[in-house]
């Protein structure tokens, strides 16, 4: 018998605005219109300036490790502009413009780095996950928020984010698995910043692209420029499209490149060559943006200094909100892990005990059940 293929495709990458100011007026017109596309220039540059904030603040010992998004925030933000309000939003901990965007308060992620656990509390109904640092666990996240929107009946998509060495992990291959065969609708994005800590993507995978991996999996696959705007929200737009109406995933490979350490705690120039860096600085999506804008009269020093001066102030007052925040209360424990608590454990919450006094406090001597109604009455105004 011949030999005949079994297989064929290919991998389209979408360039839009590259980084010498080219723009391809087939693609781009009318892509974004004008006035959105300077509040996304401001989301970039305010999303740039809360890493400065950021990066102080750990160095100063008021925040623990902080992963900066510079270089990446044309990613994200892509994304939110083009989901809907209540599409899943599923981020890994390098998304912070787009959920910026999403209307995620600037003070909620500070606290998520300086510990405090109320940073991951995402306000409704932005429909946005709590920040991931597991590698991975975002992603199987992701399919079952879909497939329970797709069980109850909702027209609601997820898009997920994750790096080139997330897409190692065996989460990954599960989630991709789990949403092609079940028929979800699950935007995967893989956000190829060329460097999984100090791994560098050429020894985390041999083939030209990671765009590729989507495809084993029967999804239809892009790559598009991560640091060209325009592209991101192009194959956003294409992609989103496609889950919605065939209810099933897809895979988006962004190139971008951190600009920044790994976090805080990394020292990038122990591994990288400062030549990649600086040719990726002429790439910066920010700066790109900017030219583009500068050329066409929709910017101009005036606005750009405008601009940082509003942003300057915003992040002082998210850094003076993280800061000032009331303590925790005891009771909170308890309260930020139900929707509706049970009975049981409201006891324990109110009384503090875990044992028979806290289901019985009646056996306490009466001196120290007066005290446990007190505390009853303290945590339930605390709970109202």
């Amino acid at each position: 018998m011949p030999i005949t293929t079994a297989y064929e495709t290919k991998i389209e990458h979408i360039s839009i605005l590259d980084a010498k100011g080219n723009f391809d007026e087939k693609l781009g017109k009318g892509l974004i219109p004008d006035a959105d596309l300077v509040k996304l220039y401001e989301a970039m540059v305010s999303c740039r300036q809360l890493d400065e904030v950021a990066f102080r603040l750990q160095r100063s010992g008021r925040m623990g490790t902080y992963p900066q998004n510079m270089g990446q925030e044309a990613t994200s933000l892509g994304a939110a502009y083009v989901l809907r309000k209540d599409d899943w939003m599923v981020t890994c901990y390098r998304e912070n413009c787009g959920l910026f965007w999403r209307g995620v308060p600037k003070e909620g992620i500070l606290l998520h780095w300086m510990g405090d656990e109320r940073g991951n509390a995402m306000p409704k109904p932005h429909w946005v996950t709590p920040i991931y640092v597991p590698l991975g666990t975002q992603m199987l996240h992701a399919a079952g928020l879909t497939l329970a929107a797709k069980y109850r009946g909702e027209d609601r998509i997820a898009c997920t984010f994750f790096g080139d060495g997330a897409s190692s992990e065996g989460d990954f291959h599960e989630a991709c698995n789990f949403a092609a065969n079940l028929h979800i609708p699950v935007v995967f994005v893989c956000q190829n910043n060329f460097w999984a800590i100090s791994t560098p993507s050429k020894i985390n995978s041999a083939a030209p692209t990671f765009a590729q991996r989507g495809l084993s999996y029967g999804m239809p696959c892009l790559q598009c420029d991560g640091n060209d705007i325009f592209a991101t929200v192009y194959a956003m737009k294409k992609s989103v499209e496609h889950a919605r109406t065939t209810g099933t995933p897809c895979f988006i490979e962004m190139v971008t490149y951190r600009l920044g350490d790994h976090t805080t705690a990394d020292d990038a120039k122990r591994y990288r060559d400062q030549n990649e860096v600086d040719a990726w600085k002429a790439r910066d999506p920010i700066i790109r943006l900017r030219n583009y804008m500068v050329a066409r009269k929709l910017w101009d020093d005036a606005k750009e200094s405008a601009l940082l001066e509003r942003v300057a102030q915003e992040n002082a007052d998210a850094v003076a909100r993280a800061e000032g925040i009331a303590a925790p209360h005891r009771a909170d424990f308890f309260d930020s892990m139900y929707a509706e608590i049970p009975a049981d454990l409201a006891m324990q919450r109110d009384t503090m005990h875990t044992h028979s006094l806290g289901q019985d406090p009646s056996q306490l001597p009466p001196e120290a059940q007066e005290r446990a109604r007190q505390m009853t009455s303290e945590a339930a105004a605390a709970h109202h």
